[in-house]
């Protein structure tokens, strides 16, 4: 077990009733996490990476948490199970009642089968950024030495 850490999650879902969906995953997380975790507005957006006519809930959550990294992963692949999430055969992306992504841990890059921090994406995602911006603008991104807000701007040209 570790000392207590910050983390910055992203939820995200488009199927079924998404604001209920996150306001479940939040619940479960603070049921696991011991405290009721900091939460972003949340955000519509279209889909990233398919086409769907749907748009997609997203809701930043800062937590404090004791478990490793893999461990916290494991813990949101649990409850995306527990939530039925259901991940395509083939692999890609694709409608999803609920998506767990561990987006920081304070300053920890890590590389691992299942996980990788800072989340090799983030920084290409504005639904992943504004939302994280809302909790934490000036959090620095530990591998691009960049703030949360300057990369959600970079995105957005300015």
């Amino acid at each position: 077990m570790e000392g207590m850490r910050w983390a910055l999650l992203l939820l995200g879902g488009d199927l079924g009733d998404p604001p209920a969906y996150l306001d479940r995953a939040t619940e479960l997380l603070a049921r696991a996490m011991g405290h009721h975790p900091c939460s972003s507005r949340d955000h519509w957006t279209i889909p990233w990476g398919f086409d769907d006519r749907r748009l997609f809930l997203n809701r930043a959550l800062l937590v404090q948490t004791r478990c490793a990294p893999e461990d916290l992963m494991l813990l949101a692949l649990d409850i995306e199970r527990e939530m039925g999430r259901e991940r395509p055969a083939a692999g890609g992306y694709a409608p999803r009642t609920i998506d767990i992504d561990i987006l920081l841990i304070e300053d920890l890059m890590v590389s691992c089968e299942r996980l990788t921090l800072p989340h090799p994406r983030m920084h290409e995602r504005a639904f992943a950024l504004a939302p994280a911006a809302d909790l934490c603008p000036e959090w620095v991104h530990p591998g691009l030495g960049r703030t949360v807000l300057d990369l959600l701007n970079d995105l957005h040209g300015r």
